[in-house]
């Protein structure tokens, strides 16, 4: 992406609106918008009005008035991309939008690309590549809990964290790289015992850091939870409930959910997708076996598993469906939620008595709640539960939280260095060799801000972005 050029964009959402946002950014910014813009006030001059001041005029095209708007102007190097910048507010007809762009771009501007303003403002100093990619976050969040964790690291959370391990390292590196010019006099400028407490303490913090990707995953993209059981159980019904929404056909016919189907729901400002499988029976053709097998796919894939069951089942049978689904579980961060449904149907003892069979088979780690999907009983306790399953609350809404694939692929591979030089302290192996580990340190976090990176990551990175940021 050049940055010689002055680019445009809309950069309010797609569609019609009261108002649109058009914004101009680069170097003839300012004199491009004196070309299409008439100032209400008579004499007025655009190039010499001060930064962050607001203008109302017409935009024309030739004689022709196309819109009644505002303009903005911001002027480098106080600008979010660092250069010149004009935005355009005006009416939000989709032919008042295409057609500014059109007389922007025939007088002197490009149309941007997808990330081009965010990029420029990493390129030119506004932000790192941490701070630049959380931009995306925080437009993509949805909820509370990825607000939040978007917000902390635009501000510079992550950023600050990640420069001062750099800057601690890049001393104690330097120093052992200049010991190796100084070889034959056998000197030591790094203290060997202040260097162990730093990576120590490096190697906590990154092993801190990538083990809260589990969580940020979860707040990015929303807790799996899969809803599984035997045909007829009520799988249908009580997702329809939590969604508050007939989203599932629910019927009396066995097998009648062959794929599975997902939806979100947020609970205090956490996401919850759920997936409505396909029920376990032995299957009657070939689609419906898919569908189960489907179902064991999902179950792996999901961080909570809500067992369905018919609570009128025999306890034989309610002991064996828990043991088979337990068996398919791998993972000490999944939860097995028991649930058994259909109370109305039954009395309070059978449903007690259900309960005791269930605690010879469940772990520390399951739960159990009896409920009526088809009459919304006990349903609160159930989403109680499931919010404390999560339990994002035990976190600082300041704590860092890895949610960017590619942050925690380049904090696992520092973290993976740093052990090799705890291991090398422990063998006393030479200081040429400890500081060949400590670069890769450096390396990995600096691939995180920015600081090292290459034109393909920075593509990769960009073509994300919505056009117009």
């Amino acid at each position: 992406m050049p940055n010689e050029d002055t680019i445009c964009a809309i950069s309010s959402p797609p569609g019609s609106g009261a108002i649109a946002i058009i914004r101009l950014s680069g170097e003839d910014a300012i004199p491009i918008a004196e070309k299409v813009f008439q100032p209400s006030k008579k004499g007025k001059i655009l190039g010499k009005q001060k930064a962050n001041t607001v203008h109302h005029g017409l935009i024309k095209e030739n004689d022709a008035i196309i819109d009644d708007v505002m303009l903005s102007i911001f002027r480098a190097p106080n600008s979010y991309t660092g250069e010149d910048v004009v935005e355009i507010s005006c009416h939000g007809s989709l032919y008042i939008q295409k057609k500014t762009l059109e007389i922007l771009t025939g007088s002197g501007a490009r149309l941007a690309k997808p990330g081009e303003f965010t990029m420029r403002a990493f390129l030119n100093g506004k932000m790192d590549l941490s701070q630049a990619e959380a931009v995306a976050d925080l437009i993509a969040g949805s909820s509370r809990a990825a607000h939040d964790v978007a917000i902390n690291q635009m501000r510079g959370g992550f950023r600050d964290l990640i420069k001062n391990l750099r800057d601690q390292l890049l001393n104690f590196t330097s120093l052992m790289e200049l010991e190796l010019d100084f070889s034959e006099e056998d000197v030591e400028f790094a203290n060997r015992k202040q260097l162990k407490s730093l990576v120590d303490k490096i190697e906590k913090l990154l092993k801190q850091l990538t083990n809260s990707f589990v969580l940020g995953n979860v707040i990015k993209n929303g807790v799996p939870v899969a809803i599984i059981g035997r045909t007829n159980s009520g799988k249908s019904t009580l997702l329809n409930r939590l969604l508050r929404e007939d989203r599932a056909i629910v019927s009396d016919i066995p097998g009648t959910t062959r794929d599975y189907i997902e939806d979100i729901i947020s609970l205090e400002g956490t996401h919850f997708r759920f997936i409505d499988t396909a029920g376990l029976r032995d299957a009657g053709d070939n689609i419906e076996l898919l569908g189960i097998e489907k179902t064991y796919e999902k179950l792996n894939q999901a961080s909570i598993v809500l067992l369905i069951i018919d609570v009128k089942e025999s306890p034989d049978s309610i002991k064996k469906t828990v043991t088979e689904i337990q068996s398919h579980i791998k993972g000490k961060d999944k939860h097995l939620v028991v649930v058994l449904n259909k109370t109305d149907l039954t009395d309070t003892r059978q449903v007690t008595e259900m309960k005791k069979l269930l605690d010879s088979v469940l772990t520390d780690k399951d739960y159990c709640v009896a409920i009526s999907a088809k009459h919304g009983r006990n349903i609160s306790k159930l989403e109680d539960y499931l919010k404390e399953a999560v339990n994002l609350d035990r976190y600082n809404r300041n704590d860092v939280i890895i949610t960017n694939a590619r942050h925690f692929e380049a904090l696992r591979n520092a973290h993976q260095s740093i052990l090799r030089v705890q291991q090398s302290f422990r063998d006393d192996l030479s200081g040429d060799l400890i500081a060949m580990d400590l670069r890769h340190v450096l390396h990995s976090l600096g691939e995180i801000t920015g600081e090292i990176t290459t034109d393909e990551i920075l593509g990769n990175i960009f073509r994300n972005f919505c056009i117009g940021k």
